[in-house]
Protein backbone atom coordinates (compact mmCIF):
# COMPACT_ATOMS: atom_id res chain seq x y z
CA UNK A 1 0.00 0.00 0.00
CA UNK A 2 2.97 2.60 0.68
CA UNK A 3 4.53 1.69 -2.60
CA UNK A 4 0.73 2.80 -4.21
CA UNK A 5 0.80 6.00 -2.97
CA UNK A 6 4.48 6.17 -3.54
CA UNK A 7 3.99 6.25 -7.05
CA UNK A 8 0.87 8.04 -6.95
CA UNK A 9 3.13 11.14 -5.76
CA UNK A 10 6.01 10.38 -8.39
CA UNK A 11 3.31 11.02 -10.84
CA UNK A 12 1.66 14.32 -9.23
CA UNK A 13 5.59 15.54 -9.07
CA UNK A 14 5.94 14.75 -12.48
CA UNK A 15 2.95 16.13 -13.83
CA UNK A 16 3.67 19.29 -11.80
CA UNK A 17 7.36 19.06 -13.71
CA UNK A 18 5.62 18.80 -16.73
CA UNK A 19 3.40 21.85 -15.96
CA UNK A 20 6.27 24.46 -15.59
CA UNK A 21 8.64 22.81 -18.51
CA UNK A 22 4.84 24.12 -20.34
CA UNK A 23 4.90 27.44 -19.08
CA UNK A 24 8.52 28.14 -18.48
CA UNK A 25 11.10 26.37 -20.23
CA UNK A 26 9.53 25.27 -23.46
CA UNK A 27 11.34 28.07 -25.04
CA UNK A 28 14.85 26.84 -23.68
CA UNK A 29 14.96 23.75 -25.93
CA UNK A 30 14.69 22.52 -29.82
CA UNK A 31 11.13 22.15 -31.94
CA UNK A 32 11.74 18.48 -31.61
CA UNK A 33 11.76 18.54 -28.07
CA UNK A 34 8.98 19.86 -26.99
CA UNK A 35 6.29 17.66 -24.89
CA UNK A 36 3.08 17.21 -26.88
CA UNK A 37 1.32 17.78 -23.57
CA UNK A 38 1.02 21.52 -22.64
CA UNK A 39 -1.22 23.64 -20.39
CA UNK A 40 -2.03 26.93 -22.00
CA UNK A 41 -4.05 29.62 -19.91
CA UNK A 42 -6.63 32.11 -21.44
CA UNK A 43 -8.51 35.51 -19.32
CA UNK A 44 -11.98 35.44 -20.58
CA UNK A 45 -13.64 39.07 -19.35
CA UNK A 46 -16.88 39.61 -17.40
CA UNK A 47 -18.01 42.70 -19.53
CA UNK A 48 -21.56 43.02 -17.74
CA UNK A 49 -23.06 42.09 -14.69
CA UNK A 50 -27.07 42.61 -14.33
CA UNK A 51 -28.60 45.42 -11.98
CA UNK A 52 -31.07 43.40 -10.35
CA UNK A 53 -32.75 46.93 -9.19
CA UNK A 54 -33.45 47.56 -12.75
CA UNK A 55 -36.39 48.96 -12.92
CA UNK A 56 -37.08 49.89 -9.59
CA UNK A 57 -41.00 48.14 -9.84
CA UNK A 58 -41.46 45.23 -12.09
CA UNK A 59 -44.86 45.05 -11.48
CA UNK A 60 -45.45 47.75 -14.44
CA UNK A 61 -44.90 44.83 -17.05
CA UNK A 62 -47.97 43.26 -17.42
CA UNK A 63 -47.49 41.58 -20.96
CA UNK A 64 -44.97 40.64 -23.19
CA UNK A 65 -42.27 43.12 -23.63
CA UNK A 66 -41.11 42.36 -27.44
CA UNK A 67 -38.75 45.83 -27.78
CA UNK A 68 -36.97 48.30 -25.57
CA UNK A 69 -34.84 52.28 -26.89
CA UNK A 70 -33.03 54.07 -25.20
CA UNK A 71 -32.91 57.96 -25.40
CA UNK A 72 -29.53 58.60 -23.98
CA UNK A 73 -29.90 62.22 -24.62
CA UNK A 74 -32.77 62.69 -22.05
CA UNK A 75 -31.75 59.48 -19.69
CA UNK A 76 -35.13 57.85 -20.82
CA UNK A 77 -36.19 54.20 -21.65
CA UNK A 78 -38.96 53.44 -23.80
CA UNK A 79 -40.35 49.39 -23.44
CA UNK A 80 -43.04 48.24 -26.12
CA UNK A 81 -45.22 45.23 -24.58
CA UNK A 82 -48.46 43.41 -26.04
CA UNK A 83 -51.64 42.11 -24.35
CA UNK A 84 -55.15 43.34 -23.83
CA UNK A 85 -56.43 46.10 -22.13
CA UNK A 86 -53.13 46.92 -21.13
CA UNK A 87 -50.68 50.11 -21.79
CA UNK A 88 -48.80 49.05 -24.76
CA UNK A 89 -45.67 51.29 -23.79
CA UNK A 90 -43.82 52.36 -20.79
CA UNK A 91 -41.61 55.61 -20.26
CA UNK A 92 -38.66 54.64 -17.54
CA UNK A 93 -35.86 56.64 -16.12
CA UNK A 94 -32.47 55.07 -16.87
CA UNK A 95 -32.08 54.91 -12.95
CA UNK A 96 -35.93 52.64 -13.34
CA UNK A 97 -37.81 55.24 -12.10
CA UNK A 98 -41.30 54.82 -14.12
CA UNK A 99 -42.67 57.99 -15.40
CA UNK A 100 -45.76 57.55 -17.87
CA UNK A 101 -47.44 55.28 -20.24
CA UNK A 102 -49.22 55.34 -23.45
CA UNK A 103 -51.45 53.45 -25.68
CA UNK A 104 -52.20 55.31 -28.51
CA UNK A 105 -52.50 53.83 -32.02
CA UNK A 106 -50.57 51.39 -31.03
CA UNK A 107 -51.71 48.04 -31.98
CA UNK A 108 -49.11 44.96 -32.10
CA UNK A 109 -45.57 46.50 -31.30
CA UNK A 110 -42.54 44.43 -32.62
CA UNK A 111 -39.53 47.13 -32.88
CA UNK A 112 -38.78 50.44 -30.99
CA UNK A 113 -35.98 53.14 -31.25
CA UNK A 114 -35.10 56.24 -29.40
CA UNK A 115 -34.13 59.19 -32.00
CA UNK A 116 -33.82 62.18 -29.95
CA UNK A 117 -32.14 65.32 -30.70
CA UNK A 118 -32.06 68.43 -28.06
CA UNK A 119 -34.70 69.99 -30.44
CA UNK A 120 -37.23 67.26 -30.50
CA UNK A 121 -37.95 63.87 -28.50
CA UNK A 122 -39.12 61.06 -30.83
CA UNK A 123 -39.93 57.42 -31.07
CA UNK A 124 -40.31 55.19 -34.15
CA UNK A 125 -42.73 51.70 -33.24
CA UNK A 126 -42.68 49.27 -35.92
CA UNK A 127 -46.54 47.95 -35.59
CA UNK A 128 -47.41 44.63 -37.28
CA UNK A 129 -50.81 44.35 -36.08
CA UNK A 130 -53.50 43.19 -38.36
CA UNK A 131 -55.83 46.51 -36.99
CA UNK A 132 -56.20 50.12 -38.40
CA UNK A 133 -52.61 50.89 -37.92
CA UNK A 134 -51.29 47.69 -38.44
CA UNK A 135 -48.02 46.92 -41.00
CA UNK A 136 -46.59 50.56 -40.08
CA UNK A 137 -43.75 52.74 -38.95
CA UNK A 138 -45.30 54.97 -36.38
CA UNK A 139 -43.39 58.00 -34.97
CA UNK A 140 -44.29 59.57 -31.29
CA UNK A 141 -43.31 62.06 -29.33
CA UNK A 142 -42.39 61.15 -26.36
CA UNK A 143 -45.90 61.12 -25.07
CA UNK A 144 -47.37 59.10 -26.92
CA UNK A 145 -49.04 61.93 -29.42
CA UNK A 146 -48.17 59.97 -33.41
CA UNK A 147 -46.42 62.50 -35.54
CA UNK A 148 -46.11 60.58 -38.46
CA UNK A 149 -46.92 57.29 -40.11
CA UNK A 150 -45.31 55.57 -43.06
CA UNK A 151 -46.52 52.83 -44.90
CA UNK A 152 -50.46 51.76 -45.43
CA UNK A 153 -52.34 51.67 -41.97
CA UNK A 154 -53.64 48.15 -42.22
CA UNK A 155 -53.03 46.82 -45.56
CA UNK A 156 -49.97 44.73 -45.91
CA UNK A 157 -47.90 44.64 -49.09
CA UNK A 158 -44.56 44.96 -51.06
CA UNK A 159 -45.21 48.10 -52.79
CA UNK A 160 -43.18 50.90 -52.81
CA UNK A 161 -45.46 54.04 -54.54
CA UNK A 162 -47.41 53.95 -51.86
CA UNK A 163 -44.98 52.73 -49.57
CA UNK A 164 -46.42 48.99 -48.02
CA UNK A 165 -45.00 47.13 -45.14
CA UNK A 166 -45.67 43.17 -44.06
CA UNK A 167 -44.99 43.19 -40.42
CA UNK A 168 -41.78 45.62 -40.61
CA UNK A 169 -39.59 44.24 -38.06
CA UNK A 170 -37.24 47.15 -36.72
CA UNK A 171 -35.55 50.29 -37.85
CA UNK A 172 -32.48 52.56 -37.36
CA UNK A 173 -32.63 56.65 -37.28
CA UNK A 174 -29.45 58.01 -37.96
CA UNK A 175 -27.88 61.20 -36.70
CA UNK A 176 -28.73 62.95 -40.40
CA UNK A 177 -32.28 61.71 -40.30
CA UNK A 178 -32.14 58.69 -42.88
CA UNK A 179 -33.85 55.78 -42.05
CA UNK A 180 -33.36 52.10 -42.52
CA UNK A 181 -35.93 49.52 -42.20
CA UNK A 182 -36.00 46.11 -42.24
CA UNK A 183 -39.16 44.61 -43.62
CA UNK A 184 -40.20 41.89 -42.02
CA UNK A 185 -40.40 39.27 -38.99
CA UNK A 186 -42.06 37.08 -41.95
CA UNK A 187 -44.44 37.70 -44.54
CA UNK A 188 -44.03 38.73 -47.66
CA UNK A 189 -41.01 40.93 -47.75
CA UNK A 190 -37.59 39.99 -46.98
CA UNK A 191 -36.03 43.54 -47.28
CA UNK A 192 -33.54 46.79 -46.01
CA UNK A 193 -34.87 49.89 -46.97
CA UNK A 194 -33.11 53.39 -46.81
CA UNK A 195 -35.37 56.31 -46.34
CA UNK A 196 -34.16 59.80 -46.75
CA UNK A 197 -35.15 62.32 -43.44
CA UNK A 198 -38.26 63.36 -45.85
CA UNK A 199 -38.86 59.67 -46.49
CA UNK A 200 -37.81 59.08 -50.20
CA UNK A 201 -36.48 56.03 -50.57
CA UNK A 202 -32.71 56.21 -51.37
CA UNK A 203 -31.90 52.27 -52.03
CA UNK A 204 -33.49 48.94 -51.76
CA UNK A 205 -31.48 45.81 -51.16
CA UNK A 206 -32.95 42.13 -50.61
CA UNK A 207 -35.26 39.66 -51.25
CA UNK A 208 -36.47 36.21 -49.86
CA UNK A 209 -33.02 34.05 -50.60
CA UNK A 210 -29.70 32.52 -48.94
CA UNK A 211 -27.06 34.67 -50.92
CA UNK A 212 -25.85 38.08 -50.84
CA UNK A 213 -27.90 40.65 -50.04
CA UNK A 214 -31.04 38.14 -49.78
CA UNK A 215 -33.07 37.73 -46.38
CA UNK A 216 -35.12 35.11 -44.11
CA UNK A 217 -36.78 36.92 -41.72
CA UNK A 218 -34.27 40.35 -41.59
CA UNK A 219 -34.92 41.01 -37.43
CA UNK A 220 -33.06 44.30 -36.11
CA UNK A 221 -30.92 46.86 -37.89
CA UNK A 222 -28.01 49.21 -36.90
CA UNK A 223 -25.03 51.27 -38.01
CA UNK A 224 -21.72 51.54 -36.74
CA UNK A 225 -19.59 54.61 -36.69
CA UNK A 226 -17.83 53.76 -39.66
CA UNK A 227 -20.39 53.97 -42.02
CA UNK A 228 -21.59 50.14 -42.13
CA UNK A 229 -25.54 48.87 -42.18
CA UNK A 230 -25.51 45.64 -39.93
CA UNK A 231 -28.56 43.59 -40.26
CA UNK A 232 -29.33 40.49 -38.19
CA UNK A 233 -30.34 37.77 -41.15
CA UNK A 234 -32.01 35.47 -38.62
CA UNK A 235 -33.48 32.79 -40.53
CA UNK A 236 -30.21 32.56 -42.59
CA UNK A 237 -27.94 32.67 -39.48
CA UNK A 238 -26.08 35.39 -40.10
CA UNK A 239 -25.40 39.13 -39.80
CA UNK A 240 -25.00 40.72 -43.17
CA UNK A 241 -23.40 44.15 -43.67
CA UNK A 242 -24.25 47.19 -46.51
CA UNK A 243 -22.52 49.86 -47.03
CA UNK A 244 -24.80 52.64 -45.62
CA UNK A 245 -24.33 55.19 -48.73
CA UNK A 246 -24.53 52.90 -51.77
CA UNK A 247 -26.04 50.17 -49.94
CA UNK A 248 -23.11 47.96 -51.22
CA UNK A 249 -22.93 44.11 -49.77
CA UNK A 250 -19.80 44.13 -47.79
CA UNK A 251 -19.97 40.91 -46.24
CA UNK A 252 -21.48 38.31 -43.60
CA UNK A 253 -20.69 36.62 -40.57
CA UNK A 254 -21.97 33.17 -39.58
CA UNK A 255 -19.27 31.54 -37.71
CA UNK A 256 -20.63 32.45 -34.90
CA UNK A 257 -24.49 31.27 -35.44
CA UNK A 258 -24.29 27.48 -36.05
CA UNK A 259 -26.44 26.87 -33.49
CA UNK A 260 -28.97 29.71 -34.23
CA UNK A 261 -29.55 33.14 -35.76
CA UNK A 262 -29.15 36.42 -34.53
CA UNK A 263 -32.09 38.56 -33.14
CA UNK A 264 -30.78 41.64 -32.58
CA UNK A 265 -27.62 43.34 -32.72
CA UNK A 266 -26.34 46.43 -31.85
CA UNK A 267 -23.07 48.49 -31.32
CA UNK A 268 -21.06 49.46 -27.57
CA UNK A 269 -20.55 53.16 -27.57
CA UNK A 270 -16.91 52.50 -27.96
CA UNK A 271 -17.67 50.45 -31.01
CA UNK A 272 -15.40 47.65 -29.29
CA UNK A 273 -17.95 45.49 -29.32
CA UNK A 274 -21.27 44.07 -31.24
CA UNK A 275 -23.82 42.85 -28.84
CA UNK A 276 -25.93 39.89 -30.43
CA UNK A 277 -29.31 38.63 -28.38
CA UNK A 278 -30.09 34.49 -29.68
CA UNK A 279 -33.91 34.48 -28.96
CA UNK A 280 -34.39 30.53 -28.39
CA UNK A 281 -30.66 29.69 -26.38
CA UNK A 282 -31.66 32.87 -24.14
CA UNK A 283 -27.89 33.96 -24.73
CA UNK A 284 -26.42 37.12 -25.65
CA UNK A 285 -22.63 37.01 -27.71
CA UNK A 286 -20.22 39.88 -26.95
CA UNK A 287 -18.11 40.17 -30.49
CA UNK A 288 -15.39 41.99 -31.08
CA UNK A 289 -16.49 44.79 -34.04
CA UNK A 290 -14.23 44.71 -37.03
CA UNK A 291 -12.26 47.31 -38.21
CA UNK A 292 -12.82 50.07 -40.84
CA UNK A 293 -12.69 48.64 -43.70
CA UNK A 294 -12.00 44.47 -43.15
CA UNK A 295 -15.07 42.62 -41.90
CA UNK A 296 -13.34 39.43 -41.36
CA UNK A 297 -14.86 36.63 -39.27
CA UNK A 298 -17.47 37.00 -36.21
CA UNK A 299 -15.34 36.25 -32.73
CA UNK A 300 -16.92 35.85 -29.53
CA UNK A 301 -14.80 37.80 -27.21
CA UNK A 302 -17.91 37.23 -24.07
CA UNK A 303 -21.30 35.28 -23.34
CA UNK A 304 -24.11 36.18 -21.38
CA UNK A 305 -26.34 32.76 -20.42
CA UNK A 306 -30.04 34.05 -19.31
CA UNK A 307 -32.28 31.44 -17.94
CA UNK A 308 -34.27 29.31 -19.68
CA UNK A 309 -37.05 30.30 -21.61
CA UNK A 310 -36.20 33.84 -21.18
CA UNK A 311 -36.32 34.48 -24.93
CA UNK A 312 -34.63 37.59 -25.52
CA UNK A 313 -36.47 39.36 -28.45
CA UNK A 314 -34.82 42.79 -29.29
CA UNK A 315 -32.40 44.78 -27.09
CA UNK A 316 -30.79 48.34 -27.18
CA UNK A 317 -27.53 49.90 -26.22
CA UNK A 318 -27.44 53.19 -23.75
CA UNK A 319 -24.99 55.99 -25.90
CA UNK A 320 -24.05 57.46 -22.91
CA UNK A 321 -23.62 54.74 -19.95
CA UNK A 322 -23.02 51.80 -22.11
CA UNK A 323 -25.70 49.88 -20.35
CA UNK A 324 -27.54 47.02 -22.18
CA UNK A 325 -31.23 46.79 -22.21
CA UNK A 326 -32.57 43.43 -23.03
CA UNK A 327 -36.41 43.11 -24.00
CA UNK A 328 -37.41 39.49 -22.71
CA UNK A 329 -40.50 37.84 -24.04
CA UNK A 330 -40.21 34.76 -22.65
CA UNK A 331 -40.05 36.34 -18.75
CA UNK A 332 -42.44 39.49 -19.72
CA UNK A 333 -39.39 42.09 -18.35
CA UNK A 334 -36.70 44.24 -19.29
CA UNK A 335 -33.68 43.75 -17.32
CA UNK A 336 -30.93 45.97 -17.37
CA UNK A 337 -26.84 44.88 -17.81
CA UNK A 338 -24.14 47.02 -16.72
CA UNK A 339 -20.51 47.46 -18.18
CA UNK A 340 -17.56 46.01 -16.08
CA UNK A 341 -14.23 47.05 -16.45
CA UNK A 342 -11.75 45.09 -14.27
CA UNK A 343 -13.48 41.91 -13.46
CA UNK A 344 -11.87 39.17 -15.05
CA UNK A 345 -12.51 35.52 -14.93
CA UNK A 346 -9.45 33.22 -14.90
CA UNK A 347 -9.85 29.97 -16.65
CA UNK A 348 -7.17 27.03 -17.31
CA UNK A 349 -7.72 25.12 -20.48
CA UNK A 350 -5.82 21.68 -20.90
CA UNK A 351 -5.02 21.20 -25.01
Amino acid sequence: MTRFWVCIAGAGFFLALLVLHSRFCASRFPPHLHLAFKISWRAEEILYRLDVDWPKYSEYFTGATFCVAVDSLNGLVYVAQRGDNIPKVLVFTEDGYFLRSWNYTVDTPHGIFAASTPQEKSVWITDVGSGFYGHTIKKYNSFGDLVQVLGTPGKKGTGLNPLQFDNPAELHVDDTGDIYIVDGDGGLNNRLIKLSQDFMILWLRGENGTGPAKFNIPHSVTVDSAGRVWVADRGNKRLQVFDKDTGDWLGEWKNCFSEEGPSAVRFTPDGKYVVVAQLNLSRLLILAAPPVGNIGDCSVVSTIQLADQVSPHLLDVSRETGAVYVAEIGAKQVQKYIPVNSEVLERWDLD
